[in-house]
């Protein structure tokens, strides 16, 4: 098991499985002081379009370490056209996270919904699942609109499904009873445990 002082070394490793190893290790760790390195080493991974695993890893610890500076690379990097799509979860995922502590929940989810990028929608509603987040009505009716044209069986809809386990509101009821009887099996078996008010608890890759 790596120490934090050998994960922030192994992040300059040449290998991209030593350096992805590194980024889940300090994830894990979720401490403030490997916050610079990583947002170092994410600095020099983008640049290589195929170490999209690596990159996925980063971006996500970035976020467990709380590290706020990461806030403009993350946003830049949401509105590039991006080959692995994952990588755009993990940007939903930590920008709700990083943004949140400061300007609450509802800023950064509408400003990744709003960017049409299905995957930083998906990462972005993640996070206020993970969290248990319960956000204020305005914006639980602003996910709500998001959310109706897409078809029963998008998968964008189990995570929205996973969250509003705490969400008050005739309509999200409506919500969740609607996806409970959809074709999805994920996204049917959340949204009966949020029907009944359970969280259910997720290992995020």
């Amino acid at each position: 098991m790596l120490t934090l002082a050998e994960a922030v070394v192994q992040l300059d490793a040449r290998q991209s499985a030593k350096r992805r190893a590194a980024a889940k290790r300090l994830r894990r760790l979720a401490v403030a002081a490997a916050g610079p390195p990583l947002l170092r080493a994410l600095e020099r991974e983008v640049r290589d379009v195929r170490t999209w695993e690596t990159q996925y890893q980063m971006v996500m610890a970035l976020g467990a370490c709380d590290h706020r500076p990461a806030v403009p690379l993350l946003s830049e990097l949401a509105q590039r056209p991006l080959d692995a799509t994952t990588v755009y979860v993990a940007l939903g995922d930590s920008l709700v996270r990083l943004r949140g502590a400061d300007e609450g929940i509802a800023a950064p989810l509408r400003w990744c919904l709003d960017r049409g990028t299905p995957m930083l929608a998906d990462g972005a509603l993640r996070a206020l699942a993970v969290l248990r987040s319960v956000p204020e009505r305005e914006t639980i009716e602003f996910v709500l609109d998001f959310l109706a044209p897409l078809e029963p069986d998008d998968g964008v809809r189990f995570w929205a499904a996973a969250a509003a386990a705490g969400w008050p509101g005739d309509r999200v009821r409506a919500f969740l009873e609607t996806c409970a009887q959809g074709p999805r099996l994920d996204v049917a078996h959340a949204a009966a445990s949020s029907l009944e008010g359970r969280y259910q608890t997720y290992h995020l890759l």
